[in-house]
């Protein structure tokens, strides 16, 4: 437990068992405030919504926790891979073994589910008394503690010991001989092989693309090519992570063009092409991150495109208000998960760091200086974030128009009219890009900082002699 790596698991573990509670807590306390109002009061709809959009959300969360944690612990196992096979060779079985990464993962989601379930109640408590003090809602009673908090503390659990068992399934191709040598990623020639993997993300992405295009054109008809839509969404970015391995390595060499030629811009650019496997694990989690909070700023400002052609030219204040304000706040929601994949870059960057002392310790040996060092790593963090945040902003545009073109397509066009709005452009608003821009910079600082340091402290005859 004391591997490098267990704390930003367990921190990812707390966020996202604290988020839960959190939105339980909020959830509850609206439905109090309406509940109190004399006039929608009595509306169950409106409950229901909220209560479903709080479960999405909270369910996305969890969702790129697991991923996160999954590519953690399948970069530890790859940092073990000479001890695991020591350990084969004295007659320990690979399953003895994938049980002990599975067991970690498990006390890491139990450890952060509790730490997260208290500081979500903590700041839950917090934020509702300042609430009634500053609303003045002396009248409106709920329960703060109730036993529906626990839900999401379980899931996240149970989720991260599901998620280092995935994680640790590379242990069962571990092989004795494997403790003569070290311990490095999958290279792009071992992971060309895997062809099951990659026709199923094949076969993901097709079909996924296929009920985009019909929630799309059903959009034209009904709303409820959402549904549609929302299946098509689901199932298209599985098949994109499942075959990451595949569709980041050439964006990343894209990027690497950008850093120029010199020796260390070289080395990161080639990280990324000789390891794809590593290099896809730092990068899928930070592009659901910027993906679902372009996709939600892209649909909003589509549905105005949309209602303001309903409306013949002009959108009510109101109706904009009312969206921009729903906007932010779940572009705020979702922003917790950008933040699990961030702390899930950081964790990753610096353990590959770790594991790469002989790599690094055989660089400084042939002359790299400890600057040059640095700004190859500072680099290798620069091609990961810009090229997460690139496909990011693609991905969410193309999410979030088919999500509004599915749902408000048959919108008519002119006010007391019977022709849908049709096929609109998506819109894309600044103000969220530019956000997401300058958060990409920061996050590249932040998550070369601990990883550059650890670099540039390696003593070529410390880290030869391991």
């Amino acid at each position: 437990m004391r591997e490098r790596g267990m704390g930003a698991s367990i921190l990812v573990a707390a966020i996202s068992s604290a988020f839960g509670a959190l939105l339980i807590i909020a959830i509850t306390f609206i439905g109090a405030l309406l509940s109190a109002d004399p006039f929608i009061g009595e509306s169950r709809t409106l409950a229901f919504v909220l209560s479903f959009i709080g479960l999405v959300i909270a369910g996305v969360a969890v969702y790129v926790g697991a991923i996160v944690t999954a590519n953690t612990f399948a970069t530890i196992v790859a940092g073990r891979t000479r001890r695991i096979a020591l350990m084969r060779l004295i007659g320990a079985t690979a399953r003895s073994q994938r049980r002990e990464v599975a067991t970690q993962g498990l006390v890491v989601g139990v450890i952060g589910a509790v730490i997260g379930l208290v500081a979500g109640t903590a700041v839950g408590a917090a934020g509702t008394q300042f609430a009634h003090s500053a609303l003045h809602l002396a009248d409106v009673a709920f329960p703060l503690v109730q036993p529906l908090m626990l839900l999401p503390a379980v899931a996240v659990a149970l989720t991260t010991w599901g998620a280092a068992w995935a994680g640790s399934r590379p242990v069962l191709n571990v092989t004795p001989l494997e403790a003569l040598g070290g311990s490095v990623s999958a290279s792009r020639e071992e992971v060309a092989l895997r062809r099951g993997r990659h026709v199923a993300s094949v076969v993901l992405l097709a079909v996924g693309g296929l009920l985009l295009a019909a929630g799309v054109a059903l959009g034209l008809l009904s709303p409820l090519g959402v549904v549609v839509a929302f299946f098509g969404g689901i199932l298209s970015f599985t098949g994109l992570a499942l075959g990451s391995t595949l569709v980041m390595p050439p964006v990343l060499g894209l990027v690497g063009r950008l850093f120029g030629g010199s020796a260390p811009a070289r080395m990161a650019a080639q990280n990324a092409l000789r390891y794809p496997e590593r290099a896809s694990r730092m990068t899928i989690g930070v592009v659901m991150g910027v993906t679902l909070v372009t996709m939600f700023a892209v649909a909003t400002a589509s549905i105005k495109v949309i209602l303001t052609a309903s409306a013949g030219g002009k959108l009510p204040p109101e109706l904009a208000n009312v969206l921009d304000t729903f906007s932010a706040i779940m572009m705020g929601l979702v922003g917790v998960s950008a933040v699990i994949a961030a702390v899930g870059l950081v964790n990753l960057l610096t353990i590959g760091i770790v594991q790469r002392r002989r790599e690094l310790g055989l660089l400084r040996a042939l002359g790299l200086s400890s600057g040059q060092i640095r700004q190859m790593v500072l680099l290798e963090a620069a091609h990961i974030t810009i090229a997460a945040a690139l496909s990011g902003l693609v991905l969410g545009t193309l999410y979030g128009w088919v999500a509004a073109q599915s749902l408000l397509g048959s919108v008519s066009a002119h006010a007391g009219g019977s022709v849908g709005a049709g096929l609109v452009a998506p819109a894309v608003p600044l103000v969220p890009m530019l956000v997401i821009v300058g958060a990409t910079g920061v996050l590249t600082l932040v998550a070369a900082a601990v990883p550059t340091r650890l670099a540039t402290r390696v003593s070529p005859v410390e880290a030869l002699a391991v």
